[in-house]
């Protein structure tokens, strides 16, 4: 069916995996004859991406599923992502909602659409998870001055907190021949910065018998190319040639983001991860002997049910002798399902909240001092678009936030700069160098 003249409008909530997915879901309405509109606008189907890691993620999935009815109450409203695979009736009985698409049959939307009258009853249509197997490539365009490749979708970890496995289904991925020539798109569109995403990155080839360290090499390969930067890789799949390949590579960033979850083994243990302490502390050990100025992200949770004052210390005590740059910290959110349940000793709210509060404040003192440290080095940024009053920023290599006055020839382009100061808000000034 043609769609010209119609207007469609998108909302992507969660991580950058859903956001490289949502580009690719809104491509396929174009191809239809679809222009897209800005969610704020009256659209006449409005499609909202999902994220269900916490109760929060659900909420605002909920939030914003009104938000799209009540602009346009005649609109066709969908809503895909994991929520939507994970809790397809409670999504369903959002008052508005004319259909709901699980994990696969949210990259086939126009086939649905019919003739655009709003629904009598609200349709839903996913697949179980043992057939959850095809997978979709994706890259995000247009909204961004980075693109996010979309590697590897899956799970195969099960920790006991997640409910991701049971949202998407088994690690997968596309093989390397097929990744690069995505890849090369996004360039071809004007993107000088690529991160890689997914949901557990370093898994990837596990479906086509490469690996990672096949991929990052071809991609440090593809022309045009400026700047690679990994998303989130999990520890025990850091492999040392890996952080060897970076320390010498021209193109992938020296900018490791590593999720740990606790410092404390007791609590890896009953979160069911894949690593200890102990080799955390060696991988980040070995990326600061290699790639010395390298930023390193943390993620990590607070509260989770076991976690006694005890480990909760254990854990805030490791994270602070680790020469870390950044710390995301997450309170804990029970979700429905998951082994972490069973765990006896449950964290009162307002403590897990206490927690992280004091992750968030560590997190300030660790990215304070990577910043400090720098000041006065001369580094290459790539700025963005966003304005902020009169000022842009950008990002150096190893992802120091730095701040200029708004220039709009600047954007999408890098620039040699000296870091001078860090300004109140946190990011840092710098001069051009001639």
């Amino acid at each position: 069916m043609d769609y010209k003249g119609k207007k469609a409008a998108f909302y992507t909530l969660g991580c950058k995996l859903n956001f490289s997915e949502t580009s690719t879901i809104a491509g396929s309405f174009k191809e239809v004859g679809f222009d897209r509109v800005e969610f704020d606008e009256k659209a006449d189907v409005y499609v909202i991406n999902t994220c269900s890691v916490t109760n929060q993620g659900d909420k605002a999935s909920r939030n914003i599923v009104r938000k799209a009815v009540k602009q346009n109450p005649d609109a066709m409203v969908i809503v895909v992502g994991c929520y939507s695979q994970l809790k397809p009736d409670e999504v369903g009985h959002i008052e508005g909602v004319d259909m709901v698409l699980g994990t696969q049959e949210k990259f086939h939307i126009p086939h649905y659409l019919g003739d655009l009258q709003k629904r009598e009853t609200t349709e839903i249509k996913t697949t179980r998870l043992a057939n959850i197997k095809s997978y979709h490539k994706a890259f995000s365009w247009g909204d961004r001055t980075r693109s996010f490749l979309k590697v590897q979708d899956g799970c195969d970890y099960y920790c006991s907190f997640c409910t991701i496995p049971y949202a998407r289904g088994r690690s997968r991925n596309d093989n390397v021949v097929n990744t690069v020539k995505e890849a090369q798109k996004s360039v071809q569109k004007g993107y000088k910065e690529i991160i890689l995403t997914g949901v557990n990155i370093g898994d990837f080839g596990k479906s086509t018998g490469e690996n990672f360290l096949d991929l990052l090499k071809a991609l440090e390969q593809v022309e045009g190319l400026e700047r690679l930067r990994l998303g989130s890789i999990e520890p025990n799949l850091l492999k040392d040639e890996i952080i060897e390949l970076v320390s010498r590579s021209k193109v992938i960033m020296p900018h490791f983001h590593l999720p740990l979850q606790s410092g404390s083994d007791e609590i890896l243990s009953l979160m069911k991860r894949k690593y200890s302490t102990d080799l955390y502390r060696k991988r980040v050990d070995r990326i600061r002997e290699i790639v010395p100025h390298a930023f390193i992200g943390v993620d990590v949770i607070a509260g989770t049910n076991g976690e006694t004052e005890k480990y909760f210390q254990e854990s805030f005590d490791f994270l602070n002798s680790l020469e870390i740059s950044q710390l995301h910290a997450f309170t804990y959110s029970e979700r429905s399902g998951t082994q972490a349940l069973k765990i006896p000793w449950k964290v009162d709210v307002e403590e897990r909240k206490n927690r992280t509060q004091k992750y968030i404040n560590l997190s300030e003192k660790k990215l304070r001092a990577f910043y400090e440290k720098h000041i006065g080095s001369s580094q290459t940024a790539l700025f963005e678009a966003q304005k902020s009053q009169d000022n842009m920023h950008g990002f150096t290599e190893n992802y120091i936030k730095v701040e200029v006055p708004f220039q709009e020839e600047l954007v999408n382009k890098l620039g040699s700069v000296k870091l001078k100061s860090i300004l109140p808000n946190g990011n840092v000034a710098v001069e051009f160098n001639a």
